[in-house]
């Protein structure tokens, strides 16, 4: 059977009620409603206080009250309370009461509400002060008139002495001080101040509890043990910044430093009854203090670590501390510079300067700035810029000075270069202007030289067209006319001057730089002593000819037989200059021309070269000469005795070569002259023997393309002279003709320079799409462009040279058709097997490359992004074609500027890139780029066997112009670190 308790209370006779932490009203039984006489609705929700207000002692008694039970958690009791009640008419009854207060707990053991039971005793009140009044006691009521009276003493006491704990509790939250009470061995709270609470936690409940249970982390911390060991001894305990941890509510613990004091106090019987705790928070202080301290770390380890001299000094300028770069420099010890003895560290000269600069600045209190000089350990001295600046406090006065000495020796060695190279701005002046018209004076020398190689060139393209028609027709007329041996010998000087003319015409083309070159990796050490012989020959035994080859001679990529050729008139014009007696020195070196010096000199690409130099002691040649020297046709020796082209043939072959040359001579101080040939990382490469026997012909028959009429009869007739059938056709777009046709031929011989629609190379071009075994020999005088890219002949093909003779010409034919590869068995013309010399131009094979990566072709550049850069439109959109063609991704760039914006844009698998740019250099380009992209495979297009300075890019290469698809994809598509160029 349930029990109703609200039913109970409301039959209880005396008045309850109920209030929450707020002072309103949750519940009240019936006697409360009648003893007010309200109903439930006018007073649940309300404040009690709002409801029934009061003043004075009333107020101050019952708010005691509740504060007790809230705080202390324990029933309280009022035994007599005057409080007066509206009634509900508005009249306002002055009562009497005697309450008790209960707390009602909630699951956590904290107070939810409190329980107020209370009586009316108004009536008994005011019966015991009229029987007091009568100065004697009512009949049959003395008992409870003593009684009230006694509970009103005592009311009255518990609200003087609860008014006087307030004012105290008041005081003491108002201290800045920590301050609580601990009552008993258990360390009850009796009292905690509002900075203790603050500490401690706002939501912690204190009063009445233990310390151990209200503030349990104290434990751990070893609080508590401090206060049980003052309660057992009676002796107080101090403690300065002590540590302690607080928790929080809702949060990691928070740590706090206090100073304080935990004195006993003792009972009437001496013994202890509890505990004062009073102290202060230095939590503030003590955190500015170690901010303070790694502040001065920080500043020590800053100032040990920086490459000045850090120091600081006091408000009065004298020096107390000093960086370990001071006492490192200086060699001082301890207090050897401190103080004021800083000033015997400074130059004595510099001392009267700067001492009342320093004075001023620290009587003004502004910074100090001066330059002076500082001994070192060593006794020298070194100049320096010292600095310091005050340090000031929140009143503005100057607490320490901080300061640095820089080391400014190097740009006080430039200030006095400066002022000496003012001093003489005139002389120098002219000296630049001097190199600037010797610069200017070498450019004009070299674009007249280049000027007048074009017209040689285009003079010996036709020479040697008519040289060939004369010297074929020679031949022929040689062969009927054998037995007549007055007209052989006519013919004889008519080939021996022919001859000469081919030598003339080869060295015009020499020197204007037009001659197909066959360039090879060479050790000019190796061929220094094949050719030995020949020039001992050539200088006579009147010279003595001595070598010097330095060791670790680099190789060069030249041709052989031009280089040969060029040695061989630099020996024969030192003989002529030594008249045939004295010693003549070949040099053989390594060297490197820097960006400084090839500024100095026309048309040179700093970089490695190899120097070749012939000295001799001949008769030498004054300023006016040397500036001649390399010009056509302009000789020094008497008429008859030279053509004036052998030191222009040397020049143009050099140049074309891609190196320099120079010549240092004066009057009777003999010559020399150096031939600087760049370095070539190729293995070197021996030049294949040339085939000797007899001179045979054959029956295959030759497709023969050539414009001039003349020098296509007399081929055919030489041609057939020699057994073979042929069939003429008179220009390139005739020959393609012959080609497409079903008309069979073995051999190809076109001549270079055509007209017609289509050029002879691509005429060829066309031929081997089409018969994959056939050779191709070109013919040419002067080839131009079609054939010969930067001064070198194609790579794969094959060049027969006019003027020819009917030797040269059988033995090239014979080569070419003897090597044919064997046809391929039954295999469609739609796959035939490329030709064995193929005429798209391919790079030679980097030494370096693995095997396995020389296969690398389409499949491997497929999905790779690439940048090229390029300047020359023709040849970007043919590199980007042939790369977009095997599925590459390509972006272009004309500039190095457009090519690293690009980059920058998106990172590349790979930089095609051209050496020479119109902004600045393809190497410039690619270092910059490698620095953004370390893993940036670069690759130089370029017609150079090298690029000089590129070894420091670990992963670039060189593709050689001109090449073709096969070439440009193989070298793409390799995947592994390459070979440095």
């Amino acid at each position: 059977m349930g029990v109703d308790v609200s039913e109970i209370f409301d039959k209880a006779p005396t008045a309850y009620m109920l209030l929450d932490r707020e002072l309103r009203f949750v519940w009240a039984n019936r006697a409360y409603y009648d003893v007010l006489g309200r109903a439930p609705e006018e007073i649940l929700g309300r404040v009690v206080t709002e409801m029934f207000p009061a003043e004075g002692e009333a107020e101050a008694m019952l708010q005691a009250s509740f504060d007790r039970v809230f705080s202390l958690g324990r029933t309280d009791h009022l035994p007599l309370i005057p409080y007066p009640i509206a009634t509900a008419d508005g009249a306002v009854a002055h009562r009497y009461w005697s309450a008790t207060h209960t707390p009602i707990l909630n699951d956590a053991g904290e107070v939810a509400y409190l329980l107020q039971n209370t009586q009316d005793v108004t009536d008994l009140y005011m019966k015991a002060h009229r029987g007091a009044a009568a100065d004697r006691p009512a009949a049959g009521s003395a008992p409870e008139n003593g009684v009230l009276l006694r509970a009103e003493t005592v009311a009255q006491q518990n609200l003087e002495l609860g008014l006087a704990t307030q004012f105290f509790e008041t005081v003491f939250d108002q201290a800045p001080s920590i301050i609580a009470i601990h009552a008993g061995p258990d360390h009850v709270f009796r009292l905690a101040n509002l900075e203790y609470r603050r500490i401690a936690g706002p939501e912690r409940q204190l009063i009445g509890r233990p310390a151990a249970e209200a503030l349990p982390e104290l434990r751990e911390q070893g609080f508590i043990d401090m206060l049980d060991r003052v309660y057992e001894t009676g002796e107080p305990f101090a403690l300065r910044g002590a540590q302690a941890f607080v928790h929080t509510a809702d949060g990691p613990p928070t740590e706090v430093f206090v100073d304080f004091v935990y004195q006993p106090l003792g009972g009437p019987d001496g013994k202890t009854v509890g505990i004062l705790v009073q102290g202060h928070d230095v939590t503030a202080q003590k955190r500015a203090e170690d901010e303070q301290r790694r502040a001065a770390e920080r500043f020590a380890t800053l100032a040990q670590n920086m490459p000045d001299h850090v120091w600081t000094a006091r408000p009065d300028g004298r020096l107390d501390w000093a960086s370990d770069r001071i006492y490192d420099f200086t060699g001082a010890q301890g207090d050897e510079i401190l103080g004021e003895n800083w000033a015997r560290v400074v130059h004595p000269e510099d001392r009267d300067r700067v001492q009342p600069i320093w004075a001023a600045s620290i009587e003004k209190g502004i910074p100090y700035d001066a330059e002076f000089r500082i001994r070192d350990r060593e006794d020298g001295y070194r100049w320096f810029l010292v600095r310091a600046v005050p340090v000031r406090d929140a009143d503005g006065a100057v607490t320490q000075w901080i300061g640095t000495n820089t080391d400014i020796e190097d740009r006080k060695i430039t200030e006095a270069a400066l002022a000496d190279l003012n001093a003489t701005l005139e002389e120098r002046v002219a000296q630049r202007n001097r190199e600037l018209e010797r610069v200017n004076a070498t450019l004009r020398q070299s674009q007249k030289m280049e000027a007048i190689g074009n017209l040689a060139g285009g003079v010996a393209h036709d020479f040697n067209n008519l040289l060939q028609a004369i010297t074929g027709s020679l031949q022929l007329a040689r062969r009927e006319l054998a037995q007549d041996r007055l007209s052989e010998a006519r013919l004889d000087q008519a080939m021996s001057a022919v001859e000469r003319g081919a030598t003339l015409a080869a060295q015009l083309l020499a020197f204007g730089r037009r001659q197909p070159l066959e360039p090879r990796a060479v050790d000019l050490g190796r061929m220094l002593n094949d050719v030995a012989p020949i020039l001992h020959s050539a200088v006579g035994e009147g010279v003595r000819i001595e070598t010097a080859v330095t060791g670790g001679l680099w190789n060069t990529l030249v041709d052989v037989a031009n280089l040969e050729n060029a040695l061989i008139n630099l020996v024969v014009n030192a003989r002529d200059a030594m008249r045939g007696r004295g010693r003549l020195l070949i040099e053989l070196e390594n060297c490197e021309i820097d960006a400084e010096s090839a500024r100095l000199m026309a048309d040179v690409v700093p970089g490695e070269y190899v120097r070749l130099s012939v000295v001799d002691e001949g008769c030498g040649m004054g300023p006016e000469v040397i500036e001649k020297i390399f010009e056509p046709f302009f000789t020094t020796k008497p008429e008859g005795r030279g053509t004036g082209l052998g030191l222009a043939m040397v020049y143009g072959f050099v140049k074309q070569s891609g190196g320099h040359v120079a010549i240092e001579s004066a009057p009777g101080a003999g010559a020399t002259v150096r031939l600087y040939l760049p370095r070539s990382l190729r293995q070197e490469q021996q030049v294949p023997q040339r085939r000797t026997g007899p001179v045979t012909g054959g029956s295959e028959t030759v497709l023969l393309v050539e414009d001039d009429a003349d020098v296509r009869r007399v081929g055919a007739e030489m041609l057939r002279d020699l057994g073979y059938s042929v069939i003429e056709a008179e220009d390139a777009d005739a020959g393609l003709a012959v080609i497409e046709s079903d008309e069979a031929f073995d051999l190809l011989l076109t001549d270079v320079v055509m007209p017609g629609t289509i050029t002879s190379r691509e005429m060829a071009m066309r031929a081997q799409e089409r018969r994959p075994r056939l050779p191709v020999l070109f013919a040419s005088g002067y080839s131009r462009d079609a054939i010969v890219h930067d001064g070198r002949l194609d790579r794969g093909i094959q060049l027969l040279s006019k003027p020819y003779g009917r030797e040269t010409l059988a033995r090239r034919l014979r080569a070419l058709l003897d090597d044919r590869p064997p046809a391929p068995e039954a295999m469609p013309e739609a796959k035939a097997s490329p030709p064995a010399a193929p005429l798209a131009p391919v790079p030679e094979t980097l030494p370096e490359t693995p095997p396995a990566q020389a296969a690398a072709g389409p499949e491997a550049v497929r999905g790779l992004r690439i940048v090229v850069c390029e300047d020359d439109t023709f040849i970007r959109l043919d590199m980007v074609e042939m790369l977009e063609a095997a599925g590459a991704e390509v972006r272009e760039a004309a500039t190095g500027a457009e090519a690293l914006a690009l980059l920058a844009q998106a990172p590349a698998q790979r930089l095609l890139i051209d050496v020479g740019l119109p902004d600045r250099s393809g190497l410039e380009v690619a270092r910059e780029a490698a620095a953004r992209q370390p893993d940036l495979p670069v690759i130089f297009a370029t017609g150079r066997d090298s690029v000089p300075g590129a070894e420091a890019l670990p992963g670039a290469r060189v593709l050689t112009k001109p090449f073709g698809q096969e070439a440009l994809l193989r070298i793409v598509g390799q995947t592994h670190a390459p070979a440095r160029p």
